[in-house]
């Protein structure tokens, strides 16, 4: 059908060529004749000639045109076939991409990670559920489909993962939420597909998606991307699942700020795990794990306390550094002096690390302790967020109550210390965007500057009255390295 058409159409074209030169040279004849005493006839001859060859050329190509045809076929054919080619083996580079989707079988236990009693309660009833599903479907009872780790970078939120599987010794699916980002668009999504239908496949089992911000920050909607169609394709496969399915999903990020609202509500990531940095007896116990077996000359307890500020995976480091320097020495023992070198190693190498001194440990337990006064919360040394009031409709009272929260800390320090410190600016910058939207927002005050001065001079006059309370918790704080709701 397509030849045919194209037969046609370079007749009908040969046709229109030879009868336009042939009108062309009759009028170019006509008017050489009535006008020869007043041009110059060249130009007309080089004319008629050029005509007479576009009308030798049609003709030529009239009594040729099944070859010509064959010719513009044969050439269509080849770039037709060539553009095919092209793109079945785009194609095909997109199907051939290696699959690296396999389940392991972990090893690690909870009794391999230590410093995290708190977080193993809240993972227990998960292993429970994975090991004895029966006994809590015949209830009607069914667990989160989705259990989001947060916490900063090195707390061991891949490791407790790890150590959930291997409790409930179920296959373990790992995968990044990089991974995820392909350069082939829709194979994101593909992956995705495909690592749910593998977990499907070996229920029950865990599926594990580290660093999930790399794929789950919130949409703006302006654009359709690879990883917002990669995203789509996430929360429709936790849709696709029941809660008795036996996959359950785990997974980690230490900015759960910017995950979208989507992965956030009930029916996906229900249950969140919150992971802070190691106190003192937590370190204590994360340092006895890495020392097992190990032959020691130093205070483990005032090694704990000199290392605030450290994860567990700086302490491993540490330890590791310091076995190195042992092994330098040609020594069997490790020392103090190695637990030093390693120190001053992890100090100048490695920003994340707060190794403290007295005097700015002391201040850091004054701002915590002036937030737990305030907030009559348990609050951790290193802790970052402030306990607020979270209510659908805020009230004018619960608004400033939450400002006064954020600005707990850093007053508490400049009436404690007699002077102001710079010590978080999230949580300041916190206060003055919450009054900002008082204003703007609600319209609920006039200035935000003079609704932030009035709560701080009200803060001031309470903190200023209960300096003793404010200096009773910071000692605690000092010690333990953790306030709770009994010391307040």
């Amino acid at each position: 059908m397509s030849q045919h058409s194209n037969k046609n159409s370079l007749d009908k074209n040969v046709k229109f060529m030879g009868i336009s030169a042939i009108i062309l040279i009759v009028l170019f004849v006509y008017t050489l004749y009535k006008s020869s005493d007043y041009i110059e006839a060249g130009s007309y001859y080089f004319g008629i000639i050029f005509l007479l060859v576009l009308l030798v050329f049609a003709i030529v190509v009239r009594f040729n045109q099944e070859k010509i045809q064959k010719f513009l076929n044969k050439n269509k054919n080849t770039n037709s076939n060539f553009s095919k080619e092209l793109s079945s083996v785009q194609d095909n580079k997109q199907e051939e991409l290696p699959s690296n989707i396999t389940a392991v079988n972990s090893n690690i236990t909870f009794k391999d990670i230590a410093g995290i009693s708190e977080v193993k309660g809240e993972l227990v009833e998960i292993v429970d559920f994975l090991n004895k599903p029966s006994k809590y479907l015949q209830h009607g009872v069914k667990l989160p489909k989705g259990v989001l780790l947060v916490g900063p970078p090195g707390v061991g939120k891949t490791l407790i993962a790890r150590a959930v599987a291997g409790e409930a010794d179920v296959p373990f699916f790992y995968q990044s939420g990089a991974s995820f980002v392909q350069i082939y668009v829709g194979m994101g999504a593909k992956r995705v597909r495909e690592l749910f239908m593998k977990a499907k496949a070996s229920a029950p089992a865990i599926v594990f998606i580290d660093e999930i911000d790399a794929i789950g920050k919130k949409r703006g909607g302006k654009v359709n991307d690879e990883r917002e169609s990669t995203l789509n394709e996430l929360l429709t496969q936790m849709d696709g699942f029941d809660g008795d399915s036996g996959v359950i999903v785990v997974a980690a990020t230490n900015k759960i700020e910017v995950l979208d609202d989507a992965l956030l509500r009930a029916g996906r990531f229900d249950r969140r795990v919150f992971i802070n940095l190691p106190n003192i007896e937590d370190r204590k116990k994360i340092l006895e794990l890495y020392l097992d077996s190990k032959h020691y000359e130093f205070d483990i307890d005032k090694l704990s306390q000199e290392t605030s500020g450290f994860s567990s995976a700086a302490l491993a480091t540490l330890i590791n550094e310091a076995l190195l320097s042992m092994i330098k020495r040609d020594s069997k023992i490790l020392e103090l002096q190695d637990i030093e070198l390693a120190k001053n190693k992890l100090e100048f190498g490695k920003k994340e690390n707060l190794l403290l001194n007295e005097e700015q440990k002391e201040i850091l337990a004054v701002y915590q302790a002036s937030k737990a006064f305030i907030t009559k919360s348990k609050v951790a040394l290193f802790d970052e967020s402030v306990k607020k009031i979270d209510s659908v409709y805020p009230s004018y009272n619960e608004l400033l109550e939450n400002i006064r929260r954020y600005l707990a800390g850093s007053i508490g320090v400049e009436i404690i210390k007699k002077q102001k410190y710079a010590i978080n600016s999230n949580d300041l910058n916190k206060a003055h965007e919450l009054a900002q939207d008082i204003v703007s927002n609600y319209k609920m005050a006039k200035n935000a500057d003079v609704l932030i001065e009035d709560i701080s001079n009200n803060l001031r006059s309470e903190l200023s009255h209960n300096a003793t309370d404010i200096n009773r918790l910071k000692n605690i704080m000092i010690k333990n390295e953790v306030i709770t709701s009994d010391d307040i």
